[in-house]
């Protein structure tokens, strides 16, 4: 999943890239420079970013920019930019290049104007987003706060807000609810489940989310955690029973069931089996 150039451990420079399974996102760019400044260059993807530690001075089009703090830089595709330190204490960053598809280039202008966004539920947003795509069993999350990060986005930067569907809202989030039901163990994506039913993609989650109160990658996940409990209290082994319900590995399952169930599926099977003598601990 990672790249790191080693070549720059010296200097405190490090790289991290991918290419998520996500659509809309071509690649995934985690990096601390110090020394190194970004030459003029241009990209076809929307570069999306946030400066963790330090700060980042920038031309954009030829005027002077800057990003440091709690906010998302947005640059358009196609514009001249390049970046270097502020300081000598070098900067950290995480970036996500984003299609064109997310962010239409009729945005440009605007993003050009004021590249930087403080909006602190889109920064929350971008965080949250950025953490799922470092996990290849959270594509379905990835996706869903892909998709209301991209209509913040585009709000922000004065896009008009038009649902592409007149249906009521409890109405497309039972269609959803039913979809995942039917196919809790598969992998139908969010932009799949926005063309079934024929409304944008950020209009399912917030749909899903007002009507049931959990996400519907939340809900998902619920779904096949008690799916996992139901194959082990069978006595079946917890690393067929992980990629059966849908998710990436044992390690996966595991994770998800601790936070879901309080023990993890070795200690729950475990307890199945000794049901009737006294409880097993939750923690070795």
């Amino acid at each position: 999943m990672y790249d790191r150039d080693v070549s720059d451990v010296r200097r405190d420079e490090w790289i991290r890239v991918w290419r998520p399974a996500v659509p809309g996102i071509s690649e995934v760019f985690h990096a601390r420079f110090v020394e190194h400044a970004y030459p003029p260059h241009t990209h076809d993807a929307w570069t999306v970013f946030i400066v963790e530690e330090g700060a980042v001075r920038y031309d954009l089009e030829s005027r002077h920019r800057g990003a440091a703090g709690a906010r998302v830089t947005v640059l358009p595709p196609h514009v001249v930019h390049d970046g270097r330190a502020a300081s000598s204490d070098g900067y950290r960053k995480r970036v996500l290049y984003v299609d064109t598809e997310v962010l239409g280039t009729a945005l440009t202008g605007p993003a050009v104007d004021a590249p930087d966004v403080e909006d602190t539920s889109i920064v929350r947003g971008f965080r949250a987003l950025d953490a799922a795509l470092q996990d290849p069993d959270e594509t379905f999350e990835a996706e869903s706060r892909l998709a209301v990060v991209g209509a913040q986005l585009r709000e922000h930067l004065g896009e008009s807000v038009e649902e592409r569907s007149e249906r009521p809202r409890n109405d497309v989030a039972a269609d959803l609810r039913d979809l995942l039901d039917d196919d809790r163990f598969g992998s139908t994506t969010l932009a799949e489940a926005a063309r079934i039913f024929h409304v944008s993609p950020a209009h399912l989650v917030r749909s899903f989310s007002k009507t049931f109160g959990i996400a519907p990658h939340r809900y998902l996940i619920g779904r096949r955690i008690d799916a996992a409990r139901r194959r082990l209290l069978d006595g079946e082994p917890a690393a067929r029973v992980a990629v059966e319900v849908g998710f990436h590995d044992q390690a996966h399952l595991t994770r998800h069931f601790r936070r879901y169930v309080g023990t993890t599926p070795a200690r729950y099977a475990s307890s199945a089996r000794r049901a009737y003598s006294r409880p097993a601990l939750l923690y070795s």
